[in-house]
């Protein structure tokens, strides 16, 4: 469902323009707002959530697309635990639809879907990774990176009951935004994905975009 945002971006208390290949990691409190902005069009954002006061609750997308009855993401959408609580919603959306199965992109997987010489180029896993060792303060590890959510990325679930990559379905200037049910830190990767075509094989920034609670 397409929702327009009443927010202005010169109102924002933060933003941070996060290039392709890099991440963002920092905590939204509850009754705050974050927008995830598509720059140039059809980027995909990996982003994982953790409780801010206890990491081992973290996003779930069994709970969310039990509850909600649809694997995709828009607005009205809410975010659930591994604990079945809420703990962000969509309340604006602009592209419309978000992938929840697609998984995030590694060097494994790089191999398994494209060649064994790809396998060493940079993937989301290894921008997680990285954040997580520059950040220890947030208390997240290598354990705790699960199922992530993939803003902007376009996997069709076919009628057979498979998974396609297929072209992205954002434009420059789209945007998801969600606001805090709980006080959450936001980890995401900007994907650097070169193999796919959701993206259009040119990777671009993202920027992320917090408002304070009304």
């Amino acid at each position: 469902m397409i929702k327009e945002s009443e927010l202005l971006a010169q109102q924002a208390i933060r933003r941070t323009r996060v290039d392709a290949g890099d991440y963002f990691i920092g905590i939204v409190k509850a009754g705050e707002t974050i927008r995830i902005l598509d720059l140039e069009g059809n980027q995909a954002a990996d982003t994982l959530f953790y409780s801010a006061d206890n990491p081992a609750e973290r996003y779930s997308a069994m709970d969310t697309i039990r509850e909600q009855g649809n694997v995709y993401l828009t607005a009205g959408s809410k975010l659930r635990s591994n604990e079945n609580n809420v703990m962000l919603e969509v309340v604006a959306d602009t592209c419309g639809r978000h992938d929840t199965l697609g998984g995030a992109c590694a060097t494994e997987s790089n191999t398994v879907r494209y060649d064994l010489e790809k396998r060493c180029m940079h993937a989301c896993r290894d921008s997680w990774m990285l954040a997580v060792a520059e950040h220890p303060e947030y208390g997240i590890s290598k354990r705790d990176i699960t199922h992530n959510i993939n803003f902007f990325m376009n996997v069709p679930v076919t009628a057979a009951g498979g998974l396609t990559f297929e072209d992205g379905i954002s434009a420059p200037g789209k945007y998801v935004e969600l606001r805090a049910e709980m006080d959450v830190i936001v980890l995401l990767s900007n994907c650097p994905q070169l193999n796919n075509p959701c993206n259009g094989y040119n990777p671009t920034p993202i920027e992320c975009l917090i408002w304070g609670s009304a």
